[in-house]
């Protein structure tokens, strides 16, 4: 027992200096690969938080992404069996951040001209204050220029910001507005076009939906940007500067009840990607802005609301009608109802990505800001097609039932 003992002893032992003997063998041969390593991950780490603490408008994981990117590839780099090859991948890691962070670097503000459209509420009032708080001259387009979302524009922000009437789908105002900026930034051009303007329409079932309300979600929240944009090319032409269209979750991926607004969305977006590469050319840079859900003042009032059910009741057919039936289309509105407790009120996350859009050197041509944004857009792009029903079903979960449906299930169960 004891002799068995001490041959443990030994055998540990001599492993343990069996391992020192390979590590400083190891460390003597491969010294000048692992000294090269370590002195690029030294002044790699030094230009990362320099870039950080310079870039104060874009500070979000910069320095975060940098250093874990440059963790994992140095555990490669020491890792690997020939450290040649690790000093390889680790170089090649150090190019790609210092392309990151490039990618992260932010213009000056330098009283650049944005205009932004559909400033009443939502999304356009809140980037509206946020931008000319940076600086930005802020032409803020509005449904009503005597509106409450205009006067409180006017009294709490710089005299920089210019209130606008501006209904994008009235040709005779956008134009309007177009000779008033142009006239006002001369021969500067217009550096950014927020196309923000929208409206929801009453959440349904797309058979539900009367053509009315199909063609007025295209009017405003395509047509109306699309007007816009040929509008101001002119201007942002002279200044090589952003177009930037706020999509939807709903613009790239199909989610029950927004048959029409989900495919005007889709459109703005589709439009957004062709103008990203033709303007290109230009100097213009294009993004588009997938938000989740936020909580903005678009799905309307609960006056407008019955209006619109009054009107989509109008408009069915007895048919259908009778297949739905009145309390499965009463149900919907609970869906209205629920969307401001799901809904994120810090509107920050938009902001920031807009803010990047229009100062980043090298903008994203896409910004999902919002919880489950850029995850729920991954499933639906790279998993099958049933899975995101599945997931998506979950997360629009309706216990209503259509009263055909109901009709049907019920006589199944008695035979």
């Amino acid at each position: 027992m004891c002799h068995s003992n001490v041959r443990k002893c030994l055998a540990k032992n001599l492993s343990t200096e069996l391992q020192r003997e390979r590590m400083d063998t190891y460390i003597s041969t491969a010294d000048p690969s692992v000294l090269l390593c370590l002195g690029m991950t030294a002044a790699f780490g030094i230009i990362t938080f320099y870039k950080a603490k310079k870039n104060q408008v874009e500070k979000r994981c910069i320095s975060a992404r940098g250093l874990l990117l440059l963790f994992l590839l140095e555990i490669l780099c020491f890792v690997m069996l020939k450290s040649y090859i690790g000093l390889i991948l680790f170089s090649m890691a150090c190019l790609i951040c210092n392309i990151y962070l490039s990618v992260q670097t932010m213009l000056p503000v330098d009283n650049k001209a944005v205009l932004i459209t559909g400033s009443d509420s939502g999304f356009g009032h809140a980037l509206a204050k946020y931008l000319d708080n940076l600086g930005f001259v802020v032409f803020a387009g509005v449904l009503n220029k005597n509106g409450s979302g205009a006067e409180e524009l006017k009294r709490s922000c710089s005299q920089r910001l210019c209130v606008l009437q501006m209904d994008i789908t009235s040709s005779a105002q956008i134009k309007e507005a177009y000779l008033k900026i142009s006239e006002m930034v001369q021969n500067t051009g217009l550096w950014g076009v927020v196309n923000n303007a929208g409206i929801l329409g009453f959440p349904a079932d797309g058979e539900l939906l009367p053509m009315s309300v199909y063609k007025q979600c295209m009017d405003v929240n395509f047509f109306g940007h699309v007007e816009t944009t040929k509008m101001f090319l002119p201007l942002l032409r002279k200044s090589k500067g952003r177009l930037i269209n706020i999509s939807s979750m709903a613009g790239g991926i199909p989610m029950t009840r927004f048959a029409a607004y989900g495919a005007s969305k889709a459109a703005l977006s589709m439009f957004s990607g062709v103008m990203r590469q033709e303007l290109a050319k230009w100097g213009i840079k294009v993004a588009a802005v997938h938000p989740a859900g936020f909580k903005t003042c678009i799905q309307g009032t609960s006056e407008l609301w019955a209006k619109q059910e009054k009107h989509l009741l109008e408009n069915l057919t007895p048919d259908v009608k009778k297949d739905y039936g009145e309390d499965y289309i009463e149900a919907l509105k609970n869906f209205l109802l629920h969307m401001p407790v799901h809904s994120e009120p810090d509107l920050s996350p938009v902001l920031d990505d807009v803010l990047h859009a229009l100062l980043a050197k090298s903008p994203h041509g896409l910004y999902t800001p919002g919880k489950s944004a850029y995850l729920t857009l991954c499933i639906f792009c790279y998993f099958p097609l049933w899975l995101y029903d599945l997931y998506i079903g979950k997360l629009q979960s309706n216990k209503s039932v259509p009263s055909a449906l109901r009709a049907s299930e019920a006589k199944n169960k008695n035979t």
